[in-house]
């Protein structure tokens, strides 16, 4: 097997660029998106209605299932990057944001809970001129 890997260089390119790509690619997309989490996001339980909440039902269906299928991809090629060049732990984080699974809520909470995260976003939206996130109703 490792035979066939060593000499599939589209292979090896193609996972090269989808790693220069990623890294790119989280340079903009991680700040953009962390400037736009509602401030009041991890405070309440509740969870807003989805994006597509008006659609027909079919739409929410297709559409709930493409953005699970990107991010599944996104995983594979995030566990693929520990062990090739790129941003392994980057790519997973963004896959597992984009895929619905119960539970989820909680996992994010609890990554943004951490010191070392919760300061880098806070200092993200404070370059942005937007207000820190919080946490609790205080």
């Amino acid at each position: 097997m490792l035979d066939a890997l060593a000499g599939n260089e589209t292979l090896w390119w193609s996972v090269a660029a989808v790693s220069v790509l990623t890294f790119l690619g989280s340079l903009v997309l991680v700040p953009w998106l962390v400037v736009r989490i509602p401030r009041d996001y991890f405070v309440h339980e509740e969870r807003r209605k989805p994006l597509c909440a008006h659609c027909h039902p079919l739409v929410r269906l297709c559409l709930l299932a493409a953005k699970n299928l990107v991010g599944g991809v996104l995983l594979v090629a995030g566990i693929l990057m520990l062990v090739l060049p790129g941003q392994g732990l980057i790519t997973m984080l963004i896959a597992l944001m984009l895929i619905d699974f119960p539970g989820k809520f909680h996992v994010e909470r609890w990554v943004v809970e951490r010191e070392p995260v919760f300061r880098a976003i806070n200092w993200l939206r404070q370059r942005s001129g937007r207000p820190p996130l919080a946490l609790s109703d205080d």
